[in-house]
C-alpha cells in the first residue's frame, strides 16, 4: 500500500505518481528473478534517466529536474520500495554527481554535468580503500600530477558499480599531509588502465556489481580535479552528508515493503478459523513495525527539510542514517516472522528483504560512525 505523501506542490505529486507507476510496473516484476541471478539491471537505469529521475536534485540548467531533496528522497523510496538494487544505484549516482554540482567551477558545470544528469550515463563513488573505510583520511591511492595530468595508481575497495559505471568521483592522495593531502577528481569509467576485480559474493544486492577498482597508471586531465589539491576529505565528507540521506530513503523503502508483505500475508493467513492480523499478539507485532517505517520516514523527511533551507544537516543526517537503517533491518527481520516458515523461503519476497536491509547498517558510514558523528557534534 503506498505510503500517504505530504508534497510540497502539485508538480511533486505528479513527479511521485510518475514514479510509483514505474516502480510498480516496470521494476518490481523483474526484481526477484534479476537478483536470483545476479544480473545488473541497466536498462533499469536507462529507463529511469529518461524518466529524468538520475538528475532529480540538480538545476534544470544542467539537465536536471531542479526538486527540493524532500521531494527526490522521496521518489527514491518508492524506487527502493520496488527494487533495492536501483534504487540504490540511483542514491549512489546522485551522490556521485554531487561533488561536480556543489564544488565544480562554472565551466566544468557547464562542460560535463549535462552529459551526467542527461540519463545515458551512471556514476560510481570511489572512497573506500581495504584499510581505509571509516578511516577515509587514510587511504592511499595517489595522484601524481604529470603536465596537464595527473596519473593515478592504487586500489580502491567496496566500489558500487565497479567496472560498470562510466564516470567514478575518485578520492586520491596528492600529498602527504594526512587527511589535508586528498583530492577529488571525477575519473572516466573507461580510462586505459582502471579496470574492476571480481565481483564481491555478497548476501544482498546481488544485481549491484561491488568490487575493487583498480587504477593503474590511469591518467586524468588536470581540469577533471573538482576543488583545490587538498579539498578532497572536505567534498567528500560534505557528499557523505547527502549520501547518507539517499540511503535512509532507500531503508525506509524497503523497510514499507516488508511491511505491506507482512500484513496482506497476516490478512489471507488463517489459523483456528480466523486470519492471523486479528490475533492481537500479531497485531502489536504488525503495529510496532508500522510505528518504525512512519517514524523513520519522519526522519529522514527533517533531516532534508533542514538541507532545503540551507541549514547545517550533518547531525541530522547521521540520525537519520542510523534511524532510518536500524528500522529497516527490524521490520524486515519482523516480515520473516510473520510469514513464519514461509518467510524463510524464496517463494516469499520478505527473506530477500532480510538479506539487503543488513548491509544498509554498514555503508555510507557504518551505525557505529554515525553515533560518532552525533557524539562529535554535540560536543561542539
Amino acid at each position: 500500500m503506498p505510503a500517504e505523501r505530504l508534497l510540497p506542490t502539485t508538480e511533486a505529486e505528479d513527479l511521485l505518481a510518475l514514479v510509483r507507476e514505474i516502480a510498480r510496473d516496470e521494476l518490481a516484476p523483474h526484481a526477484a528473478e534479476a537478483e536470483e541471478h545476479g544480473r545488473f539491471p541497466r536498462d533499469a537505469f536507462r529507463l529511469l534517466g529518461k524518466s529524468g529521475l538520475l538528475g532529480l536534485p540538480y538545476p534544470e540548467r544542467f539537465g536536471g529536474g531542479e526538486q527540493p531533496y524532500e521531494v527526490y528522497l522521496q521518489a527514491l523510496e518508492e524506487v527502493a520500495s520496488a527494487w533495492m538494487t536501483v534504487g540504490v544505484g540511483l542514491s549512489v549516482h546522485v551522490m556521485s554527481s554531487y561533488a561536480l554540482a556543489a564544488f565544480g567551477t562554472d565551466e566544468q558545470r557547464e562542460r560535463l554535468l549535462p552529459e551526467i544528469l542527461g540519463g545515458d550515463l551512471l556514476g560510481g563513488y570511489a572512497l573506500s580503500e581495504s584499510h581505509a573505510g571509516s578511516d577515509a583520511g587514510a587511504l592511499s591511492t595517489r595522484a601524481v600530477p604529470t603536465g596537464d595530468r595527473y596519473v593515478v595508481n592504487g586500489t580502491k575497495a567496496w566500489i558500487t558499480h565497479a567496472g560498470v559505471a562510466d564516470f567514478y568521483t575518485l578520492m586520491a592522495r596528492t600529498a602527504d599531509t594526512g587527511s589535508k593531502g586528498i583530492s577529488c577528481f571525477l575519473a572516466p569509467g573507461r580510462a586505459e588502465g582502471l579496470t574492476a576485480a571480481t565481483p564481491e559474493r555478497k548476501m544482498g544486492l546481488t544485481g549491484s556489481p561491488t568490487a575493487q577498482l583498480v587504477f593503474d597508471g590511469v591518467e586524468i586531465d588536470r581540469d577533471r580535479r573538482i576543488g583545490e589539491e587538498g579539498d578532497g576529505l572536505r567534498i567528500a565528507l560534505s557528499a557523505l552528508d547527502s549520501g547518507r540521506l539517499g540511503i535512509s530513503a532507500c531503508a525506509v523503502g524497503l523497510a514499507q515493503a516488508a511491511l505491506d508483505e507482512a500484513v496482506a500475508y497476516a490478512k489471507q493467513r488463517t489459523q483456528f478459523g480466523r486470519a492471523i492480523i486479528d490475533f492481537q499478539g500479531l497485531e502489536f507485532l504488525l503495529a510496532d513495525m508500522a510505528a518504525a517505517v512512519e517514524s523513520a520516514r519522519a526522519t529522514y523527511l527533517a533531516a532534508a527539510r533542514r538541507r532545503d533551507r540551507g541549514l547545517p544537516f550533518t547531525r541530522q543526517a547521521a540520525i537519520s542514517k542510523l534511524v532510518c537503517t536500524d528500522a529497516a533491518m527490524k521490520v524486515t527481520t519482523d516480515a520473516v516472522q510473520v510469514l513464519g516458515g514461509a518467510g524463510y523461503t524464496r517463494d516469499f519476497p520478505v527473506e530477500r528483504y532480510l538479506r539487503e536491509a543488513k548491509v544498509l547498517q554498514i555503508f555510507e558510514g557504518t551505525n557505529q560512525i554515525q553515533r560518532v558523528v552525533i557524539g562529535r557534534d554535540l560536543r561542539r
